[in-house]
């Protein structure tokens, strides 16, 4: 089947099958039908992402990234970004990237560099990745065939990814002492502990890095510093919170670890281009669970 055939049916199928809550019944698979413009802020977690219609643009710190129908995104590990669908009706195919399933296919790819890699990165996607995430989309036409075959497309797409050009991203995932690795144990101290305060001298120890090392390492990955990460991580909870707490934006400031109120109205307006107040109340409106 050429790639323009399997990107028609891959279109077809989400079509047919997204759901408000992303999910499926295969597992780590998500689907994505998007019509809103405005712009989401959202914590990713690992994962590939194809764009079947339409098209997205991410902000991760000052790097932007925009990927299109036919083009994938790879992303590694947590990180707060910042995005919006452009063009039609947005069609888009994630599928979670497990380190258990990247590991053992490690052990016959070719061998890659060990150098740190940025957490997103974008490329066309091929004529075989898209043949395999078609056969996957299907089984949910013939769900008694999924816990059989699922497993084994899953690593098929795992293999296409790490044989093509983000395929050094990809083997972060499955190393076990990867700089990936590392900063993604930080990642996770500083979303476990985002409103207490931070040392990056205590982030680096457990990875055997000098704080300035591991500072590197950190902003090649997430293209921010480990404080610049954890402010977004705050603001991002702070939103979060003000859904059901609008009424007390002094409150949820010092929660998410701000003492000055007037410095967390800034730093809030400055991310979501309105204050606090006025931003709870925009929140009240539902809107549609969107894919990074």
């Amino acid at each position: 089947m050429t790639a323009r055939k399997s990107l028609d049916e891959i279109r077809a199928l989400i079509d047919r099958h997204a759901r408000p809550d992303l999910r499926t019944p295969v597992e780590g698979l998500l689907l994505s039908k998007v019509d809103s413009k405005e712009p989401d802020h959202s914590l990713t977690e690992p994962l590939l992402v194809l764009m079947a219609q339409g098209g997205k643009r991410l902000l991760l710190g000052d790097e932007v990234y925009e990927y299109r129908a036919g083009q994938c995104l790879v992303v590694t590990t947590s990180l707060p970004v910042t995005g919006h669908f452009f063009g039609p009706v947005s069609l888009g195919l994630g599928l979670v990237l497990r380190p258990a399933v990247v590991a053992p296919l490690l052990l016959q790819a070719p061998p890659g560099r060990s150098a740190a890699e940025p957490a997103i990165g974008t490329c066309d996607a091929g004529a075989d990745l898209l043949d395999a995430l078609v056969r996957l989309l299907r089984l949910l036409d013939h769900p008694a065939d999924a816990p059989v075959l699922a497993p084994l497309l899953e690593q098929e797409i795992l293999w296409r990814l790490l044989n093509g050009p983000l395929g050094g991203m990809i083997r972060q995932i499955g190393l076990a002492d990867s700089s990936l690795s590392h900063v993604s144990r930080a990642i996770r101290w500083i979303r476990d502990n985002y409103a207490e305060p931070m040392r990056v001298a205590g982030l680096a120890r457990p990875a055997g890095m000098s704080p300035a090392a591991f500072h590197r390492h950190f902003r090649a990955i997430t293209a921010m510093s480990p404080l610049q990460f954890q402010k977004r991580i705050r603001l991002q909870e702070a939103r979060s919170l003000l859904i059901a707490r609008a009424d007390d934006i002094a409150g949820v400031g010092h929660l998410v670890g701000y003492d000055s109120p007037s410095q967390f109205n800034r730093e809030y307006r400055r991310l979501f281009g309105a204050p606090p107040g006025q931003d709870a109340a925009r929140l009240r409106a539902a809107a549609p669970l969107q894919l990074p």
